[in-house]
This record gives structure tokens, sequence and C-alpha cells, in this order.
């Protein structure tokens, strides 16, 4: 799942109480856009400083959510049919499909959330700020990242831009999908390919607006449940 669609889960938590855990459960997804190359495994440690632990438990749960999201029905049907629908629209292009349907789904589902206000983003926005930039360097430490400079850099800009925001805008959603694609392949799409692609995803986003939070509720019953 992408940032807003592991928010979700957290999205009753007032803001400046829990950031540390908020930020937690979206932590893999920043470190990995940041250096795809970054590979930490902190979801067995334990730390005395309590906002560390928070962080960790936030960790924790971003691995189960995506752990019941990946396995569910509701993912391997629509992220199947996403890639065949979006194949003739990149013909040509050097990305793989099944990676483009995977995607696709997840900010589909960002975008749904955001227009159908289900989750906030200035809320979300808010718990990442109320976090201390000591303490998440003391555990990038701790789990194993001695160089934190590059990881920085990317989470003040993620930050400051409020890039989530525009995922509220259907078309924004093929534009996201080069920005990711990129980080693999040189010139993923042409501007043609991603006309194509915004039609697709604006049908699928519509037919998909009224059964979508079954795949959350599914996954908070699961949360809950420890199932």
């Amino acid at each position: 799942m992408n940032f807003l669609s592991h928010y979700y889960f957290d999205r009753e938590t007032s803001p400046h109480l829990l950031g540390y855990h908020t930020l937690g459960t979206v932590l893999p997804d920043l470190l990995k856009n940041a250096d795809k190359t970054i590979n930490l495994h902190p979801e067995k440690l334990h730390h005395p400083n309590p906002n560390i632990n928070d962080i960790i438990l936030g960790w924790q749960k971003h691995l189960a959510v995506d752990r019941y999201f990946h396995t569910s029905q509701f993912f391997i049907t629509h992220s199947s049919e996403l890639r065949v629908l979006l194949t003739p629209a990149v013909a040509g292009s050097p990305v793989k499909t099944f990676f483009l349907g995977h995607i696709a789904l997840e900010l589909v589902l960002d975008n749904l959330l955001i227009t159908t206000e289900k989750v906030s983003t200035n809320d979300f926005y808010e718990h990442l700020f109320s976090c201390n930039n000591t303490v998440i360097e003391e555990f990038l430490n701790f789990a194993g990242l001695a160089d934190t400079d590059q990881f920085f850099r990317f989470y003040e800009n993620f930050k400051r831009s409020r890039y989530l925001e525009t995922y509220a805008e259907t078309q924004q959603i093929a534009y996201a999908l080069r920005r990711i694609c990129m980080r693999i392949w040189n010139d993923p799409f042409t501007p043609e390919h991603e006309g194509k692609m915004n039609a697709v995803l604006s049908a699928y986003r519509d037919e998909l607006e009224g059964s979508f939070m079954t795949i959350f509720d599914l996954i908070e019953y699961k949360l809950k449940t420890k199932s």
C-alpha cells in the first residue's frame, strides 16, 4: 500500500499524539523512495526511548498491512485487471506491466481515500512535522543506517512539498507513476502514454469508488484480530 493507505489505519489518532508511530507506518516507503539500496529490518528491535519504540511499532504495522494487502483477493484481482487495461496504453514502454498494475492500484486507492474524505492529508503531514529529526536519526542509526544525509534531504523535501495532496487530482496518478518508474527505467513513458494511462486510471477509479473500502475493512479486521 502507498503512504495514505497506510495512514488510514492511524487516521483516528489526534495529530501530535502518536506522530512517531504514524511516521513508522510510512518510513519503510520513505526510505525506499529516498534510496532504493537502503535495506533495514528493525522490526524485532527494542529501544529504551519510547519514541523510537513507537517508530518500530509503526514499522511492524506497515509490514502487517502490506502482507494482508498483497495476499488479498482484492489486490490480486484489481492489480491484474489494471495490468491488462494499461498494457495497450503503454505499448512500446520498457516498464513491466505487472509492476505498473501493482503501483497504479495503490495510487488509485490513495486518490480515493482523499477524494471521499476518508483521510486528511493535513493531519498526515502534521504527524510528520511533530517528529523530531534527532529522534528519527537515532532510530535510523540504531537500525543500522550510519549515513542519513540522503534520507533527510528527501524527507525534508517530502514534507515541504506536500506532494501527496496532488493525489486528489486523478490525472496526477499517471504523473506519479512516471516518477516512480523513473527510479528504474529511463524515460519510461511518452506524453501519449501518460494521456492514455490517465484515461484508463480515471475510468477505473470511478468503477472502484463504490467498493474500494472493502479492502480497508478487511485489513482493519485482520489487524484487530491478528489473523
